[in-house]
């Protein structure tokens, strides 16, 4: 049921996550004609690989739901406009995609080492992301890179991603991508990062 149908060969967002959210308006209903000037680089930034749903909207007001209208606190992000505009504006700034190519890292059929990967990033930003991987799978040997997490302050300015001791994030317990799990990815294995996950 959630087969993703032509996969985009560069990374999107997943979302704009407040750490602390305890303060969620859960009755501010996502509502799509807020972000109609935002659609087209939605679809291509923003779009939801798992449901095929006929108006593609059910991953963003997921998002809204959970997060935005707890990001909404702060001043730059309270509204639906401003909360999925401004994510879309720290992708662009982030670009990881370019970032990673620089870096020379590309998808390949062959392994990379977490480290290198690790080090390339924090070198390129200045601070360290969370990189989440799928483990291996039985009978293999490599990780796969899922997902990266950028951390900023509430200025949105970069920061480490290193949790505090003690600190585990919410996010982490449920995290999924189809049906397996991603955890914060291991050191010492090999990692794929391939160009389509089968």
């Amino acid at each position: 049921a959630n087969d993703c149908h032509d996969p985009p060969e560069y990374w999107t967002i997943h979302g704009l996550w407040p750490d602390k959210a305890e303060d969620c308006n859960r009755t501010w209903h996502f509502n799509v004609s807020e972000i109609k000037d935002l659609i087209s680089d939605m679809r291509q930034y923003w779009p939801d690989v798992l449901h095929s749903s006929l108006n593609r909207t059910q991953f963003w007001k997921h998002e809204w739901d959970k997060h935005g209208t707890c990001a909404a606190t702060l001043e730059v992000l309270n509204s639906q406009k401003k909360y999925f505009g401004k994510a879309l504006e720290l992708y662009q700034h982030v670009d990881l995609n370019g970032c990673l190519l620089k870096a020379g890292i590309k998808p390949s059929s062959s392994y990379y080492k977490m480290t290198a990967i690790k080090e390339a990033l924090t070198r390129f930003y200045g601070v360290t992301p969370k990189i989440q991987c799928l483990p291996p799978e039985e009978g293999e040997k490599a990780q796969t890179i899922g997902q990266i997490e950028f951390c900023f302050t509430k200025e949105l300015q970069l920061r480490n991603c290193t949790a505090l001791k003690g600190e585990s994030s919410p996010e982490q317990a449920h995290l999924k991508l189809g049906t397996e799990e991603l955890s914060v990815c291991n050191d010492t294995l090999p990692t794929y990062y391939p160009s389509e996950v089968q």
